[in-house]
């Protein structure tokens, strides 16, 4: 008797198969694995920001103010007796969203229209193109500030504010994610397998959905992987200049940015929040360049 196999079986196979090399390359990669455990660990610390902080972010002691890091408050208090350690904590919960949701829409934005480009090519290439050029020729940080004032930041409200961020960051950061996936699709689009789908009737959104998106996605999430810590900081940078994040929620860049002044006096009100932010960015950087280097066969381990 017949047994009869799934024509797309071996593609399967395949894809796990390279799946699992792909996860055992990226385990050789001892400092990328450290990355990923501690990027792992800190976001489950800020999800669960509740049961872990010592104190509200909010709560004040107004007969603690200006404590130095002890047994009592790890990391001191702020001007308002507030626990420092416990709104570091609280301050991952806006970096992780900004950094993590801002590049999720950015794919989403970014990876249809660099498809339906490279794939159509033409004047609806052409015309895509150009938009890209132009909105590249305005300057990221100019243009977040710009719609950050024009939009009112948070206004207290913290789903407003990290909503608007990521607005402000989703307008143009799609570009890089447009411009790779055409690259990836205008060298795609001439392989075996596709010419076969096209003799065979297949319809372009099938092609899109079918080759293109999948073959594109390792450069795609070594990108997104990389882009977190620039969208981390991106935010870090906009709460600092008080564009972001509205008091007294707290924010990494918020606390280095209100506490600026109290530097030579109290050091720890900044110092705390600015090593968390720039080893997490560090972190992710390692974590990315593990990610490209697993996904990418050329490379020798």
């Amino acid at each position: 008797m017949a047994v009869s196999i799934p024509a797309d079986a071996h593609v399967k196979t395949k894809r796990s198969s390279s799946l699992a090399l792909a996860w055992r390359r990226f385990l050789r990669r001892r400092w990328a694995v450290a990355a990923g455990i501690f990027i792992l660990l800190e976001l489950l610390i800020a999800v669960f920001a509740p049961l872990v902080a010592p104190y509200s972010p909010y709560y004040s002691d107004y007969a603690a103010t200006y404590q130095k890091p002890g047994a009592k408050h790890l990391m001191g208090t702020d001007d308002l007796g507030r626990d420092v350690f416990s709104r570091v904590i609280y301050g991952a919960r806006v970096s992780y969203a900004v950094g993590v949701l801002s590049q999720v829409v950015i794919v989403i934005i970014g990876l249809p229209i660099g498809a339906i480009a490279g794939l159509l090519g033409g004047w609806v290439d052409f015309v895509i193109m150009r938009v890209i050029d132009v909105l590249s020729s305005i300057p990221g940080l100019l243009l977040y500030i710009l719609l950050m004032v024009a939009l009112g930041g948070g206004s207290g409200n913290i789903y407003q504010a990290v909503g608007n961020i990521i607005l402000a960051m989703s307008l143009t950061g799609w570009i890089g994610i447009a411009r790779l996936v055409r690259g990836q699709v205008l060298s795609i689009k001439e392989s075996d397998y596709v010419r076969a789908s096209r003799s065979m009737g297949a319809k372009n959104t099938w092609i899109i959905k079918t080759h293109i998106m999948r073959n594109s996605l390792t450069p795609v999430v070594v990108s997104m992987t990389l882009g977190v810590p620039g969208a981390m900081f991106a935010e870090a940078g906009l709460s600092f200049l008080g564009l972001g994040i509205s008091p007294p929620t707290p924010s990494w860049g918020q606390m280095i940015g209100v506490y600026q002044a109290y530097a030579r006096a109290w050091p720890h009100l900044i110092l705390y929040p600015a090593i968390f932010l720039a080893i997490t960015m560090l972190f992710w950087i390692i974590l990315g360049d593990g990610v490209r280097d697993a996904l990418d066969p050329n490379i020798r381990m």
